[in-house]
């Protein structure tokens, strides 16, 4: 199907979309297959082979874990933490993992092959599943890539995948693949970008169901960073992190009781560092577009609807407006960077998943703001491009140092992003197409110890404890 807003912006659990998310998913699937054909009752024995960056880095991301949940029939966007937790503790303690929900077999994260050094030719994020019978046949097998934003993408099937997205985009109404085509429709129907995408989600779902659809993520951002305010001490993972948010907040609470404008950038990185100590806790986050940037577009959209003029005088009703109006239009620029690029770090960088986020809660604010077309195509475009090169290489695999100071400074580019192409006409020299181009190709050109690979940068220069 073709890329839309709930596939850019879903619900599940942290620390990371292509890392958590996206083996979680494809261990969900092969369970279900396994089930569905059948054989389930014959297995006797389970292998998983991780490979490059899911090998490299997967224990500080919780992949194996993630894998084992998955593989008992969890999908990410269903399981809450509370049932993580229980989960987890059960497969320690027994030893054994519930396959499909139904059949017990002795299986736990140290059972797990990993092959860092090996990296399959789609994707460097591959997987492999393996169950044999009794007599040690082969009952079943699959490999799936876990390409970015919980994605994933089954070896084999890659031109297919592509055939039936390309297909799918010709029964929208309004098919986009670059800007320009996305400004050409918004010039030719006299429509803004969000109304783009707006028109587009209606063919597989109603007003209603894209309405409240949009509010429910929205309630889940805010739920993460409630849940968040409330914990306090150390993250999890041996880096000793100590958390911020609930100390900023307290502090936040007593010197600016009325909002007062001065203090909008302290409210940026609350929002955006409460979302991802709590996504570095493996709790419940909304994948936008990937968990690793998880807190760019609400901290974005919290500043749309605290310190945009006028907020303060608007109904519930215009703030639900605002909600479904930014989220849409992030979804829109969301899109270009999976057609054209991609948003996995462990495949271009951190540019690609902080980069991309910072550059759609840049042109989403420029449209809740009045941008033109042209203006909020402009403000994702200066985000992204002050957004090039960046480097993914946390240290100790761990989605904390860099990761998540990094969000509120690509917020608060976001937000200076807009301003500057609001305060100009819409017309600019550097296209977002050619932006996006550039990322690509920078991702390609960049060195794999770049890449979510624990080999380079803070990950090997900065003593773990």
């Amino acid at each position: 199907m073709a890329v839309g807003v709930f596939d850019l912006f879903s619900v599940g659990i942290g620390p990371s979309s292509s890392h958590t998310v996206g083996p979680m998913r494809a261990a969900a699937v092969f369970a279900e297959e396994l089930k569905g054909s059948g054989s389930l009752d014959k297995v006797a024995g389970l292998r998983v082979d991780l490979y490059g960056s899911l090998a490299a880095t997967g224990h500080g991301h919780g992949t194996m874990t993630a894998i084992l949940l998955g593989l008992e029939g969890f999908h990410p966007e269903k399981i809450l933490p509370a049932e993580v937790e229980e989960r987890l503790a059960a497969i320690a303690e027994t030893g054994t993992l519930q396959l499909a929900g139904s059949v017990p077999l002795p299986y736990g994260v140290k059972d797990i092959v990993l092959r860092p050094l090996t990296v399959l030719p789609r994707h460097t994020n591959g997987m492999t599943f393996t169950v044999t019978d009794e007599a040690g046949e082969v009952l079943h097998k699959a490999t799936f890539f876990s390409v970015g934003g919980g994605f994933i993408v089954r070896e084999g099937e890659e031109d297919a995948a592509l055939k039936e997205l390309d297909e799918s985009k010709k029964e929208l109404p309004l098919p986009f693949r670059t800007a320009a085509e996305l400004l050409g429709r918004c010039q030719s129907k006299g429509l803004s970008i969000g109304d783009v995408m707006f028109v587009n989600e209606l063919a597989s779902r109603s007003e209603q169901e894209i309405r409240e659809g949009l509010l429910h993520i929205y309630s889940v951002m805010e739920e993460c960073v409630a849940t968040s305010l409330k914990r306090e001490g150390l993250l999890p993972g041996g880096l000793k992190v100590r958390r911020r948010a609930p100390d900023w907040h307290e502090r936040l609470e007593k010197e600016d009781k009325d909002r007062d404008p001065k203090y909008w950038q302290e409210w940026v990185n609350l929002i955006a560092l409460a979302v991802n100590e709590e996504n570095a806790s493996g709790g419940r986050v909304v994948t936008a577009p990937t968990n690793g940037a998880a807190g760019i577009i609400p901290a974005v959209l919290y500043y749309a609807l605290h310190f945009a003029p006028g907020m303060d005088k608007a109904t519930q009703e215009d703030r639900d407006d605002v909600v479904v109006k930014f989220l849409l239009t992030a979804g829109a620029i969301g899109v270009l960077y999976k057609e054209q690029a991609s948003i996995s770090g462990a495949e271009v960088g951190c540019q690609g998943e902080v980069g991309s986020a910072s550059s759609m809660a840049a042109g989403a604010l420029a449209e809740v703001l009045g941008g033109t077309p042209q203006q909020v195509e402009n403000a994702a475009e200066i985000a992204m491009e002050h957004n090039l090169g960046l480097t993914c290489d946390p240290i100790g695999g761990l989605v904390q140092v860099p990761c998540i100071e990094r969000n509120a400074i690509a917020a608060a580019k976001a937000i200076n992003a807009a301003k500057m192409a609001l305060w100009g006409d819409g017309t600019h020299r550097v296209s977002l197409d050619e932006v996006i181009v550039t990322m690509r190709e920078t991702g390609r050109d960049m060195s794999s110890k770049y890449k979510e690979t624990a080999m380079g940068g803070l990950a090997v220069n900065v003593v773990e404890c």
